[in-house]
């Protein structure tokens, strides 16, 4: 048994899980913040229901996501401690301080918002929910300031065989972790907008009690994805061209791009042979690749065979091809789910306009079941960002193979991997029943406010 599959499989399970629930806190957590300020701005009582009916739910996915996410960081220290034992002078300052200041900060204001109700002023109490979604994307910030030194290393110096911190703002100052927070944090929007969309579809298909909670609720999740969906878009644009400049390789793989090009066509559907490193079917677009990252329909992109000889060069003979079939299509999973998703919320822009959200039974199922689409793209996504940036750990100084524990057996991970994964799925048939009974009770059983 390979240790180091087995290893990055049981990482992947354990990562693709958590990150099931984060994006949902990241935009959950504002959102229910705003509608419990439009209820102390308004007095209206349905907005009070709103946050509460809402926050039910976040609730029970920040516990989800607080409970997988430890898990993930004894990773580092059961598989992977050549990993920790190397990097672990820069990659435990972030996570340090996201625990002891952003997470303790959203976990305390959390249950200050639980307990809070009708014992604190109902500014003080929407304070604290503000408070609870800055901690929650605080989090996520210092978490993906440590990711992007695996994508983009700076600030370091290599003594002793490990790698040491010398310039700590230049962590903070990462040009990968200005491209990658924004892309998450309105991908969390995206999410929340969506989960709420979708129910809110439920209830009015179903013509539930209290419908004006309902309508509302659709509303701002509409205006909310519009947002999302629209800055998620042109900041991975963005990212785009910014990975073309720093991890060529990586957009090589999301492309199928063998062989450089300029100008360079952008593929719609490929069947490429990963082996022979070439096309058995294409069908491109010509010029737009050029165009997607350069803003102009001319320059030149590298490709795959090109780059390859580069590192060869600079880092001495091996393969540095990643996995070309799963980059390219979780690449075109995510883009596609949220092509989906714009046409959703164009849809429903016009419904807003209108002001009409009476819409026939199979238009509310297609919503409810759109809640799937922002989780597919955040899953592939995440995925394509970790796998194109193969066959490094840390991209250009620690290769995977040199970052797994080399004492821990292939049966020790083999056992861990399939005992995670049978915990985990316990935990989301848990998950799922909760959020179920919660989504489909409404707002009836609201009672935590004494």
């Amino acid at each position: 048994m390979d240790a180091l599959l087995l290893a990055r499989c049981q990482f992947a399970v354990t990562t693709v899980y958590h990150f099931f629930f984060v994006p949902l806190t990241l935009g959950l957590s504002i959102l229910v913040a705003i509608m419990e300020t439009i209820y102390v701005k308004t007095g209206n009582e349905a907005y009070k229901r709103m946050a509460k009916f809402w926050g039910v739910l976040f609730l029970i996915n920040f516990a989800m996501g607080v409970v997988t996410g430890i898990v993930q960081e004894f990773q580092f220290g059961m598989n992977w401690s050549e990993y920790s034992r190397f990097v672990g002078d820069i990659f435990g300052a972030p996570l340090a301080i996201e625990a002891l200041l952003a997470f303790f900060l959203e976990s305390t204001f959390l249950g200050v918002w639980i307990f809070g109700w009708n014992r604190l002023s109902p500014k003080m109490h929407a304070a604290s929910m503000w408070i609870v979604a800055f901690g929650s994307n605080l989090s996520a910030l210092w978490i993906l300031i440590a990711n992007s030194f695996m994508q983009q290393p700076v600030g370091y110096t290599i003594r002793n065989g490990r790698a040491e911190m010398i310039d700590f703002f230049a962590l903070l100052k990462n040009g990968h972790v200005w491209v990658q927070f924004p892309h998450v944090f309105f991908a969390g929007i995206c999410t929340a907008a969506f989960f709420v969309i979708g129910i809110s579809a439920y209830h009015l298909m179903k013509k539930s009690d209290d419908r004006f909670v309902w309508q509302q609720s659709m509303k701002i999740g509409t205006i909310y994805g519009a947002i999302g969906v629209i800055l998620v878009m042109l900041i991975g644009h963005s990212q785009a061209q910014y990975m073309m400049k720093v991890q060529p390789m990586k957009m090589a793989a999301a492309e199928a791009l063998w062989e450089s090009e300029n100008p360079a066509a952008m593929s719609l559907f490929t069947i490429g042979n990963e082996k022979k490193r070439e096309d058995v079917f294409a069908l491109k677009v010509p010029g737009l690749l050029s165009f997607l990252a350069y803003n102009r329909f001319s320059g030149e992109v590298k490709g795959i065979n090109q780059l390859q000889m580069e590192y060869e060069e600079s880092h001495g003979p091996a393969n540095y091809v990643p996995p070309v079939a799963i980059s390219y299509w979780t690449f075109r999973i995510m883009v596609g789910a949220g092509m989906v998703m714009l046409l959703l919320i164009v849809f429903l822009l016009v419904a807003l306009f209108r002001n009409k959200f009476d819409f026939k039974p199979i238009v509310f199922g297609v919503l409810l079941w759109a809640i799937a689409l922002p989780y597919l793209a955040n899953t592939t996504g995440w995925i394509f960002t970790e796998i194109a940036r193969q066959p490094w750990a840390v991209f250009g100084v620690l290769r995977t193979e040199a970052a797994v524990s080399p004492s821990v057996s292939g049966g020790a991970v083999l056992l861990s991997l399939v005992l995670f994964t049978l915990v985990y799925g316990a935990l989301m048939v848990a998950d799922i029943y909760l959020l179920r009974k919660h989504a489909l009770a409404g707002t009836a059983k609201l009672n935590f406010h004494e």
